[in-house]
């Protein structure tokens, strides 16, 4: 299954550009590097979040209404892949 629809061979492609670019003792550091900044953008999120629904919940308003959002859209995801699991096996 592809990830943000890149395949394998351009995966690949991507790495020896990375490799030539910055040589292969940098990675371990650009990585590392790019693992902290996707953490602190996830804390980020994650506390926005939770000051929203802190602050909602202070003022008042209702806020299940979300998990029934998310709690529908789970289903649906389950159906498809009900319907689409022998489809995809049988490629």
């Amino acid at each position: 299954m592809p990830v943000l629809f890149i395949s394998g061979p351009e995966i690949f492609l991507v790495l020896l550009v990375v490799v030539m670019f910055f040589g292969a003792d940098k990675i371990p550091e650009i990585a590392r590097g790019l693992g902290k900044t996707m953490r602190q953008v996830k804390d980020a999120t994650n506390d926005i979040k939770r000051e929203i629904k802190d602050s909602a919940e202070n003022q008042g308003i209702d806020t299940e209404f979300t998990r029934d959002i998310q709690d529908g859209i789970n289903k649906v995801k389950d159906d498809i892949d009900d319907i689409t699991g022998p489809i995809k096996r049988g490629m």
